[in-house]
């Protein structure tokens, strides 16, 4: 998957800044993201560690911040306390016509486990098509 990475892409009717603090803002992440994100900055090096429990599983996140260009691009690392494997998500910003084009790339570094449902591809392109294309908009939109 390294070279074949997860991909939600949405256009939302609103300026770059609006999108760009959607996806940086801890206190706006919290509302449409993961509610339990302790605390977030754009800053490359910044670290944050937050539990999300499916079912009967906890996946204790682990994010750091990889890249930012303001208002165009970041990027952050991603693992679990309890599970092998990492992955790297990139948010590209683009504006095009006063509308703001978010592109999210999720690509495997090192592979999760097998036996995991939701480390599934299909789980994983399921998760960031609702993150992106429903509860993004839905909280983009008021």
């Amino acid at each position: 998957m390294k070279n074949n990475p997860i991909i939600a892409e949405h256009t939302f009717d609103a300026p770059i800044e609006v999108v760009w603090n959607a996806i940086t803002d801890v206190e706006q992440m919290r509302q449409w993201y993961f509610d339990d994100i302790p605390d977030f900055k754009p800053e490359v090096g910044f670290e944050t560690r937050f539990n999300v429990k499916s079912g009967e599983r906890n996946f204790l996140h682990i994010w750091k911040v990889t890249e930012v260009i303001p208002e165009r691009k970041i990027a952050y690392s991603w693992n679990f306390e309890e599970y092998h494997g990492e992955a790297l998500s990139t948010f590209e910003l683009v504006e095009k016509d006063g509308r703001t084009v978010l592109t999210l790339k999720s690509y495997v570094i090192e592979k999760f486990p097998d036996n995991i449902p939701e480390f599934k591809r299909e789980s994983g392109q399921a998760g960031w098509d609702y993150l992106i294309k429903e509860s993004l908009i839905k909280f983009l939109k008021g």
